[in-house]
């Protein structure tokens, strides 16, 4: 017998715990929406994605300092957060490119928090984190 009680209770769990999906396949077809700003080029200089230099490149950024990319020039905002010493994760990539200004907001506290980056990922941000994550593996 089943009880009713212990079923909901794992039910109110599962909707309660967040889930990121993770598919870098989907991710690697969002990404077409950020290679107007964004290559991914590995340390050997090997093009993986061929992309805009407007932003950083995105090779190697999960397990990476924020604001950390050699030779870019980033805004106030993002290289104090760099400064704390934050590194990239699947997670706060996703957040991050979800509502860059307001990432940066609630991570430095300053409601006049200035990003370079004005796109906003609406839809799938946990797949693209995935994908960046799996190009440099």
């Amino acid at each position: 017998m089943i009880r009713l009680p212990l079923i909901a209770g794992l039910a109110a769990l599962a909707l309660a715990t967040p889930v990121l999906a993770q598919d870098a396949a989907k991710g690697e077809s969002e990404f077409k929406k950020c290679k107007a700003c964004h290559a991914i080029v590995a340390d050997d200089g090997t093009e993986i994605v061929k992309g805009g230099k407007v932003g950083p490149n995105l090779y190697g950024i999960i397990g990476k300092a924020v604001a950390s990319e050699e030779g870019f020039k980033y805004s106030d905002s993002i290289a104090a957060v760099g400064a704390s010493g934050l590194v990239w994760d699947e997670a706060e990539l996703a957040a991050y490119v979800t509502d860059p200004k307001a990432w940066l907001t609630e991570k430095t506290g300053d409601a006049g928090a200035k990003t370079k980056m004005t796109f906003k990922l609406a839809k799938n941000q946990a797949d693209v984190a995935a994908y960046l994550a799996s190009t440099a593996q």
